[in-house]
C-alpha cells in the first residue's frame, strides 16, 4: 500500500473527539426545531436570497427534484408550492452553497492537509469550481482544462488490454438522462462493469421481489397509504432517512390505519411526528404514529415474521375463512402448502426468543393483522444488509400473500429507497447483469453488439481492483470510499488503480484516496441551471413508487466551469470512442429531448416520454404487481421456504449495525448532532445496552476501541464514546461511515452480494492511551 493518509480521520487523533454533549431522547420528530435547523443551514451555506429561491422551487411544478431521498410527491400532481422536509432543505443548502473551491484552495492545501479534516469539514468547504488533476507522485491537485481531462481519460481507457479492466460506478443522484447515456457509452466501450449504490442498499429487495413477485420494485402508490388498514415498518427510520414519509403515515393514521413498527431502536420518527406545515404541528401538539412497537433484536425480523404467520395459520384453523385470503392464495400463488408445512414444523417459542419479542406482543400483532385485509409493508436497509436479507424480504412477501395484500388498493410492498434516483438509474440500465431483452434493444437501436458477459458489482469491483484485474475507476457521483465496506481494503484497491476519476460537486474522502493519477470533474447539481444546449435543459428522475417526473434547476452555477452529467458523458464518449462509435453523441447535448426519445424506444414503459414527463405530476411506469399480475415463469406469486439461522456469539462479542445520524444523508455529513437520539457535537459514539456496558466493566462516556475478526483479519476502529441506550442486549449501533472499516468485504447477503453492514460481530475494549498499534489484547 502506498504511503497515503489514513482514510479514516480521527482514528488516531484524540482531538477529533469534540466533547460529547447528551440530552434526552426526543419524544417527537420534526416540528419547529426542524424548521429552525433547516433555515439555519440554508442561510449559512447559500445566503437568504439564494437559499430561499432554491427552497421555493424544491419538489414544485417547474422546479427541481429533491437531491435527498426518493419519497414521492402526492399522486395527483406536484404541489404549486414548495414541498420539502428538514433533510431535503439541508441537502439543498449543501448543494446550493455559495462557497467554492478555486485553484488557489488546492494550491494551499495538500492531500495530507485535507486528509486531516473530517468528512463534515471537507463537505463544508464548498463546491469544486473547475476540473482538477493529480499527477502521479504529486501532493497537490492542480487545475486542468476539460479537453485535457477527457483526453487523459480516453488515453488511459484505450490502452487497456481489455475494456473489462475499467469500472464505471454510479451514484443514485444521477438523472435518467445521464444514466442512460452513461450505460450506453460503457457498453459501446465494451463492458458491463456498472456497479452502483443499489448494490449496497436495496439489491436484496430487487432480488427477493423479482423471484417472488416478478418485479424488483415496490407495488404501492402514495394513494394506497390513504386506504391502508395496517402499515408495517421494518428496519427503517423515516424520521431521519425519509422525513416526508411521516406525513403519509400521519394521514393514514388519521384515517384509521394501525401502524406496526419493527426495529432494534425505538426511533423518534417512528413514535410521534409534529408536522410543521400544520397548525397542530406548529403548536407542538404531537401526533403519535406507532400503535405497536416490536423491539426486535438485530436480524430477528425473519423469526418475528414467521412467528406472526404461525399465529395467523392457527387462527385460520380455528375460524376457517376468516383470517387468510384463501381465494387469492388458490388463484394467484404457488407453494402455499409447502410454506404452511415449513411453518408448522417450527417452535413458536424459539422463534419468539430469537426475535427478542415476547410471545404476547407477537400474539397482539397477529390479532390485529388477522382482522385486516389491506396491509402495506415498508422496509429499508435494516433488512437489506444481512446475510439472509433476501429470505427475510421474501418472508414479508409470504405474510402479504397469506392476506391477499398485493394488487389491490391500500396494500402491497414498499421498499423505501434512499437516494433520489437510485431506482431510476437501474431502470435506465445501470446494472452489471443486464437482461437479454435489454441488450437486444441496444443492439437494434444503436447498431453495435453490447457485451453479454456479466460485469462487477460493488464488492466484486473492489476485489478486482485489489487483485489488479481492474486498473481504472470512474465514479459518476457519490463518495465510493466512504460508502463501501472494509474501508482499508477498499482504500488499498483504489490506490492500486492507474487512474481514478470522480464526477463530483463537493470535496469528499474519495478524492484523497486515489490511483496513480486522479481527476475530479465538477458537475452541475440538481438545483443548478443547465444551459448545455440551445435552451435551458431539464432532466427526470424516478421515485420509490415508480413515478417519473421532470427536474429543472433554477440557480446560477457558482462557476462557469461546471458541466452537466449528460455533457460529461457525451464528451467522454466522443474522446474515447472517436470515429469508431456508431452513435452521434453530439446531438444529445443540443436538446435532452433527443436522449428521452432514445430512452423511449429502448426501455418499456416510456411511451410518449417527452410529452408525459412535462405533465405536472409526471407519470407512472408499468408495474405488474400493482395490476394484480406476476411476471414470474408461472405467472403466479411464489411463497418462499426459509429457515431462521442463528449465530452463536462468544461472551465478549456484540452484533453491531451501522446507522445514520440525523445530521447526515448517506455519506454527506451536515453536522455533528443527532438531535432525536440526544447526541450533540460528536459522531464517534457506540450505542450499547446498559447490561452490556456493565458486563464489560465500562461506564457511560468511556472511550473504547472496536474490533472485528471476520475471515481471520483484524479490523479496528479506535476511540469511540460509550452511550448507554435502549437497544436490545447483545446489540449495539454506530454511525457510518466511521465504522465501515469494521464491515468485512467478504461478509455479504446471499444472492444479492450486498455488504452486511447491519450485522457485524465486534468486540468492545476500553481504549488504552499508551497502547501501541500492535494491540494484542484481542489477538
Amino acid at each position: 500500500m502506498k504511503d497515503e493518509p489514513d482514510p479514516i480521520p480521527g482514528a488516531e487523533n484524540p482531538e477529533t473527539l469534540t466533547g460529547l454533549r447528551k440530552t434526552e431522547i426526543s419524544k417527537v420528530a420534526a416540528g419547529i426545531p426542524a424548521v429552525v435547523s433547516s433555515l439555519k443551514m440554508i442561510v449559512e451555506e447559500a445566503g437568504m436570497k439564494r437559499g430561499m429561491k432554491a427552497l421555493w422551487s424544491l419538489n414544485k411544478k417547474g422546479g427541481f427534484d429533491c437531491p435527498s431521498c426518493a419519497w414521492p410527491d402526492p399522486d395527483d400532481e406536484r404541489s404549486g408550492i414548495a414541498e420539502y422536509c428538514e433533510n431535503g432543505a439541508r441537502a439543498v443548502a449543501d448543494e446550493a452553497t455559495a462557497k467554492k473551491l478555486t485553484p488557489d484552495f488546492f494550491a494551499k492545501n495538500s492531500l495530507a492537509d485535507l486528509a486531516l479534516l473530517s468528512d463534515y469539514e471537507l463537505g463544508r468547504k464548498g463546491r469544486i469550481a473547475q476540473p482538477m488533476y493529480l499527477p502521479e507522485g504529486a501532493t497537490h491537485y492542480k487545475p486542468i482544462s476539460w479537453n485535457s481531462a477527457f483526453d487523459k481519460i480516453a488515453f488511459a481507457l484505450n490502452r487497456l488490454p481489455s475494456p473489462d479492466e475499467a469500472i464505471f460506478y454510479t451514484s443514485g443522484r444521477t438523472s435518467n438522462e445521464a444514466a442512460f447515456l452513461y450505460q450506453l457509452f460503457v457498453r459501446e466501450f465494451g463492458t458491463n462493469n456498472l456497479p452502483d449504490c443499489s448494490n449496497m442498499c436495496h439489491e436484496s429487495s430487487g432480488v427477493a421481489l423479482n423471484e417472488s413477485l416478478g418485479i424488483g420494485k415496490g407495488s404501492v402508490t402514495l394513494d394506497d397509504f390513504n386506504e391502508a388498514e395496517v402499515i408495517m415498518i421494518l428496519g427503517q427510520n423515516p424520521g431521519t432517512n425519509h422525513p416526508r414519509m411521516m406525513t403519509a403515515l400521519q394521514k393514514a393514521k388519521a384515517k384509521g390505519a394501525t401502524i406496526i413498527s419493527i426495529n432494534p431502536l425505538p426511533e423518534t420518527g417512528l413514535m410521534a411526528f409534529n408536522n410543521p406545515q400544520t397548525v397542530q404541528g406548529v403548536l407542538g401538539l404531537n401526533a403519535a404514529l406507532t400503535d405497536i412497537f416490536l423491539q426486535v433484536r438485530i436480524n430477528g425480523d425473519m423469526a418475528a415474521l414467521q412467528a406472526i404467520e404461525m399465529l395467523l395459520l392457527k387462527m385460520e384453523k380455528e375460524n376457517p375463512g376468516t383470517v387468510l385470503d384463501s381465494h387469492f392464495i388458490e388463484n394467484n400463488t404457488l407453494g402455499f402448502e409447502n410454506h404452511k408445512q415449513n411453518l408448522q414444523s417450527k417452535d413458536i417459542n424459539q422463534l419468539a426468543a430469537v426475535s427478542g419479542i415476547s410471545l404476547q406482543q407477537l400474539e397482539k400483532t397477529a390479532s390485529v393483522l388477522a382482522q385486516k385485509k389491506k396491509i402495506i409493508a415498508c422496509w429499508a436497509m435494516g433488512l437489506t444488509q444481512h446475510k439472509n436479507a433476501v429470505d427475510t424480504i421474501k418472508e414479508i412477501v409470504n405474510l402479504l400473500l397469506l392476506k391477499g395484500s398485493i394488487g389491490k388498493p391500500g396494500a402491497g410492498t414498499c421498499p423505501v429507497r434512499g437516494h433520489s434516483n437510485v431506482q431510476g438509474d437501474r431502470t435506465m440500465g445501470i446494472y452489471e447483469k443486464p437482461s437479454e431483452a435489454f441488450l437486444n434493444k441496444i443492439n437494434q437501436n444503436f447498431n453495435f453488439s453490447p457485451p453479454v458477459k456479466h460485469g462487477y458489482d460493488v464488492v466484486e469491483a473492489i476485489k478486482a481492483m485489489h487483485e489488479g484485474k481492474a486498473k481504472i475507476f470512474f465514479a459518476m457521483g457519490g463518495n465510493f470510499l466512504s460508502a463501501t465496506p472494509d474501508t482499508l481494503f477498499t482504500a488499498q484497491a483504489l490506490q492500486k488503480c492507474g487512474l481514478t476519476v470522480q464526477v463530483s460537486t463537493k470535496l469528499n474522502r474519495s478524492h484523497l484516496i486515489h490511483g496513480k493519477e486522479a481527476l475530479i470533474l465538477p458537475c452541475l447539481g440538481r438545483s443548478d441551471k443547465d444551459m448545455s444546449g440551445e435552451n435551458a435543459q431539464f432532466v427526470s428522475c424516478e421515485n420509490s413508487m415508480g413515478v417519473v417526473q421532470s427536474s429543472q434547476g433554477i440557480l446560477d452555477p457558482v462557476s462557469d466551469q461546471l458541466l452537466s452529467e449528460p455533457e460529461i458523458v457525451v464528451r467522454l464518449a466522443k474522446a474515447t470512442l472517436g470515429k469508431k462509435s456508431k452513435i452521434d453523441w453530439a446531438r444529445y447535448i443540443v436538446n435532452y429531448d433527443v436522449i428521452r426519445a432514445d430512452i423511449e424506444r429502448t426501455i418499456p414503459g416510456f411511451d410518449n416520454y417527452n410529452e408525459r414527463v412535462r405533465n405536472p405530476g409526471g407519470f407512472y411506469l408499468p408495474n405488474c404487481n400493482r395490476d394484480g399480475n406476476f411476471d414470474t415463469m408461472s405467472e403466479k406469486a411464489h411463497f418462499n421456504i426459509s429457515h431462521v439461522e442463528t449465530q452463536e456469539l462468544k461472551e465478549d462479542e456484540l452484533v453491531m449495525m451501522t446507522i445514520r445520524s440525523h445530521d447526515q444523508f448517506n455519506t454527506t455529513i451536515y453536522g455533528l448532532n443527532d438531535r432525536y437520539r440526544g447526541i450533540h457535537n460528536e459522531r464517534r459514539v457506540i450505542f450499547m445496552n446498559e447490561k452490556d456496558v456493565k458486563s464489560r466493566g465500562l461506564e457511560n462516556n468511556d472511550l473504547v476501541d472496536l474490533y472485528n475478526f471476520h475471515g481471520g483479519a483484524k479490523r479496528t476502529a479506535k476511540k469511540f464514546v460509550v452511550v448507554v441506550y435502549p437497544i436490545p442486549a447483545g446489540c449495539c449501533a454506530t454511525y457510518f461511515p466511521e465504522t465501515n472499516v469494521l464491515v468485512p468485504i467478504n461478509s455479504v447477503a446471499d444472492k444479492s452480494n450486498t455488504p452486511t453492514s447491519k450485522y457485524v460481530v465486534i468486540k468492545v475494549l476500553r481504549h488504552l492511551k499508551t497502547l501501541s498499534d500492535s494491540d494484542d489484547r484481542v489477538d
